[in-house]
């Protein structure tokens, strides 16, 4: 299984089927001429998004009685070919509501593998006060949603792969687990091979520099949340020049390999369990799963050690598994606001009721209440294993075990096995990690949150080191959960709004709490 995405959280909501094959996102070269940036976008009133975007309703009227539009832009398929087979980028946007328009400003939320087109919409309200100057824009990257996306097993044998043990403890669980792992790399490279070479970020990036030109953009304006910092940064070390006002929140080390990012990740989640346990028992009423923080935490342990061997009734006809409340745990960490719902969920389960944290769980894997599963997980894993060089053995995960289980005694051993995901995949890894260094590149505005669990708080100043001199400014927020703009902090939004919309740098070490 792979580690959990580093999306924002609530985007892991949506969730459906994979949708088109690869193929079918192909098309012939895109211009007349060849230029694809001359293209011309043909917006329209968006439909319901797309399966693989995660389903549901088309998005809600904007306040002001517009609407959401949709388009899609034609890319290159191979950008060392960019007068070959093109792909389809899906795009959303509101136009701008107010004077002194500025351009575009393009979101990409995360994972890698969330769907910008159906998570934008989702939560629109929250960047009202940008939109006054901005057209607010999102797109599905490539091999993901509606954009040429990555597709490797059914639902059916996605249920299989979910309900399987992702933290085998003897040799005949190994054994199943690595197995299951081959059959999903195999069936990603038998159903997408002609894409998975090229879902790298450096492609996504690349795409992002048509989309600035193709939007009319001489700047390109951006938010990345999350793996959309990684995304950001590699587009900052790619066209330094053509970047404009960019903010970076829920940031991504882009110094650490794999291994390191997922035992960053074992300390977060692990800090972030901690928190949510500490904040129970503090409340005046009594903290129902717990008499105090430790005695949370020992039962939430009881709990998945009993789950390894014996399941509870789940969403029937499935079974709530160890792996599967792992899973669901994680979940609810990426937000304070999940908090309750991770209480409720715990309490039902020592009761024998697992439908909550199974319903917390499908949530991360992208899976709707019909059963069917976006192609968020295909993506993730496609898109990582493209972009990291690192292939670890079975036996090497198992000697860092220890390492894991001493930064997280609950997380460790299911962020270890992660690593597992690239060993048998078709296509080499690009690099060890990231090169953002952006020399020359207008500020970035970095924002790291104390309390993260997904991108831990010491990513933000390796980001700010990593862009180079002059380039990167922190600022801290004190706080919980995956992100800080999005928490509703009005100190942080008044710096993010202040930079974004009248070009103000705040000083760097600015603390938010």
């Amino acid at each position: 299984m792979p580690k959990p995405p580093r999306v924002r959280a609530a985007a892991l909501t949506a969730a459906a089927v994979l949708l088109f094959s690869v193929l079918a996102g192909c098309t012939g070269s895109g211009s007349k001429d060849g230029d694809l940036s001359t293209q011309k976008l043909d917006w329209k009133d968006c439909p319901a998004p797309s399966a693989a975007e995660g389903g549901g309703d088309a998005p809600s009227p904007l306040p002001n009685g517009g609407t959401w539009q949709c388009a899609t832009m034609k890319a290159p398929l191979d950008w060392n070919n960019p007068k070959g087979d093109t792909i389809g980028i899906a795009l959303i946007r509101a136009k701008a509501d107010g004077g002194r328009r500025i351009g575009s400003l393009v979101f990409n939320f995360g994972g890698p593998g969330g769907s910008g087109v159906s998570t934008l919409p989702a939560f629109g309200g929250d960047y009202t006060t940008l939109r006054t100057r901005y057209d607010l824009v999102s797109f599905d990257p490539r091999g993901v949603g509606s954009s040429a996306p990555v597709q490797c097993e059914n639902d059916q044998q996605l249920d299989a792969y979910f309900q399987q043990d992702a933290t085998p403890d003897n040799a005949t669980e190994r054994t199943g687990y690595l197995d299951n792992t081959k059959k999903f790399n195999a069936a990603c490279e038998k159903n997408s091979k002609k894409v998975l070479p090229h879902v790298r970020t450096t492609d996504a990036a690349r795409d992002m520099d048509l989309m600035r030109q193709v939007l009319g953009d001489k700047k390109l304006y951006y938010f990345g949340i999350s793996y959309g910092t990684e995304l950001g940064g590699v587009y900052a070390h790619l066209f330094p020049k053509n970047l404009g006002r960019a903010v970076f929140d829920a940031v991504v080390d882009p110094t650490q390999n794999p291994e390191q990012s997922s035992l960053g990740q074992a300390r977060g989640f692990q800090l972030a369990l901690d928190n949510f346990a500490a904040d129970c028992v503090s409340k005046t009423t009594a903290c129902p799963i717990g008499d105090n923080a430790q005695d949370v935490e020992n039962r939430i342990a009881t709990l998945l050690r009993n789950l390894d061997s014996k399941p509870i009734p789940g969403i029937l006809p499935r079974r709530l598994t160890q792996t599967a409340a792992t899973n669901g745990i994680a979940q609810a960490l990426y937000s304070k606001d999940f908090w309750q719902y991770l209480t409720e969920g715990l309490q039902q389960a020592y009761q024998g009721d697992g439908r909550v944290l199974m319903l917390l769980s499908d949530s991360m894997n992208g899976r709707s209440e019909n059963g069917e599963y976006s192609n968020i997980t295909a993506a993730n894993i496609a898109i990582n294993c493209a972009d990291e060089k690192a292939r670890y053995t079975p036996a090497y995960v198992e000697g860092k075990l220890p390492e894991f289980r001493a930064a997280s005694p609950l997380f460790g051993d299911f962020l270890a096995w992660g690593m597992i995901s690239c060993t048998d995949w078709a296509v080499p890894g690009a690099a060890d990690h990231p090169d953002v260094s952006a020399p020359g590149a207008a500020p970035i505005l970095v924002v790291g949150n104390t309390g993260d669990p997904a991108t831990p708080y010491e990513g933000a100043r390796r980001m700010v080191d990593a862009l180079g001199k002059g380039v990167g400014v922190e600022l801290t927020y004190k706080g919980q959960g995956h992100g800080a703009y999005d928490s509703k902090n009005k100190c942080v939004q008044s710096v993010v709004n202040g930079y974004l919309l009248d070009g103000k740098v705040p000083a760097a070490g600015t603390v938010c709490s």
